[in-house]
């Protein structure tokens, strides 16, 4: 019968897994914040594996499971700092803008790219034009009170908003649509992923590159339900959390 290892408990005769060193850390590290504001910073990772008794290794994994969480705010080459938070946002079809402002921030958008490319046929079909068609993309970087937040790529059919080009810029799409084609929206199809940050994302949202992202596509269309516009954004995870209200199918036939 083996002997057991110090930290291991016993259950029903079976030998629980011991908690990982990493895991213990950032238990720590979390009590620890509980007492340090916001935007408030931490001793770098040569510093806290010295003070804690670990490997840098360790330490790395504590700190970048609390990013994830949104409890701790990294900065390439400016340090780790005490995290704000993830912003919750609600499910529901609306402009970036409009959500932001719902929650008392300041959304600012920067055009990273605007160009025209022709569709090919899944693009096409979901647009609903034909193979070929032109297709205006556009990329842009998506902020909150100044912080990076999301890159969030639009493609919509040029067929059905001739002259779109001209009049992207750092308003609402939504706002042009409506103003400029009298579209409105009706409803849209989302899914959610999560992903990696590539560097080049990285870059642009401040963050690290293989840092943990929230990878939303959505296809959108309007009050008559014609395809309006095909979206691909990706949200930094430790900023952001996403709720939705879930309605039982046997209330839907009531």
């Amino acid at each position: 019968m083996g002997e057991n290892l110090p930290g291991d408990a016993v259950e029903n005769g079976k030998k629980s897994p011991r908690t990982p060193k990493h895991w213990e850390l950032k238990e720590r590290l979390a009590e620890l914040l509980r007492v340090v504001s916001p935007g408030g910073s931490l001793p770098g990772e040569r510093a806290l594996a010295s003070e804690f008794g670990v490997s840098r290794t360790t330490v790395r994994k504590a700190l970048a499971e609390l990013t994830a969480e949104g409890r701790l705010t990294r900065v390439h080459g400016s340090g780790t700092f005490a995290g704000e938070g993830k912003l919750t946002q609600r499910l529901q079809l609306s402009s970036y803008t409009e959500d932001m402002r719902s929650h008392g921030r300041r959304p600012t958008s920067s055009l990273l790219d605007a160009r025209i490319g022709a569709a090919d046929p899944e693009l096409a079909a979901l647009l609903g034009i034909r193979s070929g068609d032109d297709v205006l993309r556009l990329r842009r970087l998506r902020r909150a009170d100044g912080e990076p937040m999301a890159i969030e790529t639009s493609r919509l059919p040029l067929p059905r908003f001739p002259g779109l080009d001209r009049y992207v810029g750092d308003s609402s799409l939504y706002g042009v649509l409506y103003e400029h084609y009298g579209v409105e929206l009706g409803h849209a199809e989302e899914t959610i992923e999560t992903a990696l940050a590539t560097p080049a994302e990285a870059a642009l949202l401040g963050n690290e590159a293989g840092a943990l992202m929230l990878l939303l596509s959505r296809h959108s269309f309007d009050t008559e339900g014609r395809p309006v516009e095909w979206v691909r954004s990706v949200y930094r995870g430790d900023r952001y959390k996403f709720v939705a209200t879930l309605v039982s199918p046997q209330s839907l036939d009531t």
